[in-house]
């Protein structure tokens, strides 16, 4: 991943109409000025495809993965949607937003994150990736912007945490998740492992108040994009008006000494955090934990395994 880059553009996009995501998107890609011909090359979107339990709020707007993936069909890329979510499969959750059958009309394959390789994090920490995620030419991050109990927000380098594949995710929140464990720091160091990125964030419509699944609508009408994850979600947490300091991301992105991690070193093409800023997104005063306790880990992870397996039983 290109950690060098300290542009981000951000717009304006007030509602998910084809009209307004065409443009906007077209917009924040072409303004980045650090993508060269896509024609040819193999792209891999990845959403935030969490779980669709509670309704589509929790993942990526379903037209948002639909315009994205327009755009480099437009350009002649190969595309693929891949995810490793929470509770089931990405093709179970993409189903149940009701865009799996228009992804595939456009000749989109969608990936599961079965296969993965196994790499060494610069801790020495091993990590699980989907292969999937590292053999394309480019890796397009959609996160979606939410309030989150664990993190107090999920942005662009959070929604990179799914590139790790099946049981590997709960298992480091168990494993790293502690008092003074390394998790933080570990979602950083994977960034290091991973191809080129272009992140495009779904701002339009966000979460706030908890999250990343119970949290309340909240019309933000912000996309925003870039090629370093680390630069997006600075730009982002000035525009929700989020102190960075209450981010364990972003503490860790700074003691990583990540190029993007302060506001002053960013480049805007487009509109400035400062006239997109908001003052009532609500984010927890209180984090969770993020260790699970070992119960859980073995009743979620036999759950997910099953869930899992109904999803191929029933193709």
């Amino acid at each position: 991943m290109l950690l060098e880059s300290t542009t981000v553009a951000l717009a304006i996009c007030p509602d998910y109409s084809s009209a307004s995501l065409d443009p906007a998107i077209d917009r924040l890609i072409t303004s980045l000025d650090e993508l060269e011909h896509p024609a040819g090359l193999q792209v891999l979107l990845k959403p935030n495809l969490i779980s669709a339990r509670r309704g589509p709020l929790a993942c990526t707007e379903g037209a948002f993965i639909l315009a994205v993936a327009r755009w480099f069909i437009d350009k002649g890329a190969r595309v693929t949607v891949g995810d490793s979510p929470a509770f089931g499969t990405a093709t179970a959750v993409l189903d149940k937003i009701g865009v799996l059958e228009d992804l595939r009309l456009l000749g989109v394959r969608v990936s599961d994150f079965t296969s993965t390789r196994k790499l060494t994090l610069h801790s020495g920490v091993r990590a699980a990736v989907a292969v999937d995620a590292l053999d394309c030419d480019l890796l397009v991050n959609l996160p979606r912007v939410k309030a989150h109990a664990q993190t107090r927000v999920t942005l662009a380098v959070k929604n990179c945490f799914g590139c790790l594949s099946g049981l590997q995710k709960p298992w480091w929140h168990m494993v790293h998740g502690g008092e003074s464990g390394p998790f933080a720091d570990l979602l950083v160091e994977l960034l290091a492992v991973l191809p080129r990125t272009l992140t495009l964030v779904d701002g339009v419509r966000a979460m706030h108040g908890t999250g990343p699944l119970r949290g309340e609508i909240y019309s933000l009408n912000v996309v925003a994009g870039g090629m370093n994850p680390v630069a997006v979600d600075s730009a982002l947490l000035s525009i929700l008006n989020v102190s960075p300091h209450h981010s364990p991301l972003w503490q860790a992105a700074v003691e990583g000494k990540i190029p993007g991690s302060l506001l002053k070193e960013l480049l805007f093409p487009l509109a400035t955090p400062a006239e997109l800023r908001v003052n009532d997104f609500i984010v927890p005063n209180d984090l969770n934990s993020i260790r699970f306790h070992p119960v859980s880990f073995v009743l979620s992870s036999v759950r997910r395994t099953l869930m899992v397996w109904k999803t191929y039983l029933l193709r």
